[in-house]
């Protein structure tokens, strides 16, 4: 294995760690010399991969979404399926998991923008990027949608994404508190099986 090659699975594995950590215990909580234990890397190593704790945790947020990103692709790319019920399908999954995990997490995103998002620049740059990139692929399913007549024109379908995300997000805040998926239920339903759809 080559030296460049073993350097990025161990900038890999600090990721993903980091992305566990991050999410439950925040970005104060997270310590550095906790996730080089973990990954069994040495404390001086850490400036190797990363320039700062914030670029680190500013990765993490890119790194985080990926599978997101990943998996939603795979529904808006099945020939079979439309944008509607690709993004019915990815957030029935979600919702699955969520309630599988014991309501456990929630979303990382919304997690650091309420601990982080207005003090650290770096972060806050790292959570707006990806924030548009998520939206941007559920644009592309609700755009799809209009365009097949299922979903209503008389809104962007920017305005229905960013509306998508940001309910989701509170959604997610209340599942935490109620310890129950109910509320991402209703987002969900309220959304894409009501009010972003065409009326006949």
């Amino acid at each position: 294995m080559s030296i460049a090659s073993s350097k990025q699975i161990k900038r890999e594995k600090l990721l993903d760690q980091g992305v566990q950590m991050l999410m439950n215990q925040g970005y104060h909580g997270t310590g550095l010399k906790k996730i080089l234990d973990t990954v069994k890397i040495p404390k001086g190593s850490f400036y190797n991969y990363f320039a700062s704790k914030e670029d680190f945790a500013a990765e993490a947020i890119n790194h985080y979404i990926e599978p997101f990103i990943l998996r939603l692709n795979s529904h808006l790319h099945d020939p079979q399926v439309d944008g509607l019920t690709a993004l019915k399908r990815y957030y029935g999954e979600l919702i699955s998991e969520l309630e599988q995990s014991g309501y456990q997490g929630g979303c990382l995103l919304g997690n650091l923008m309420g601990e982080i998002g207005n003090t650290s620049e770096v972060c806050r740059h790292a959570l707006i990027t990806t924030i548009a990139r998520y939206s941007h692929l559920q644009e592309t399913a609700l755009a799809r949608a209009q365009r097949d007549g299922s979903v209503r024109t008389d809104r962007s379908a920017k305005s229905m994404a960013d509306l998508l995300f940001n309910s989701w997000q509170g959604a997610l805040l209340r599942m935490k508190i109620e310890q129950s998926v109910e509320p991402l239920q209703d987002c969900i339903e309220t959304l894409l099986e009501d009010y972003f759809l065409e009326k006949r």
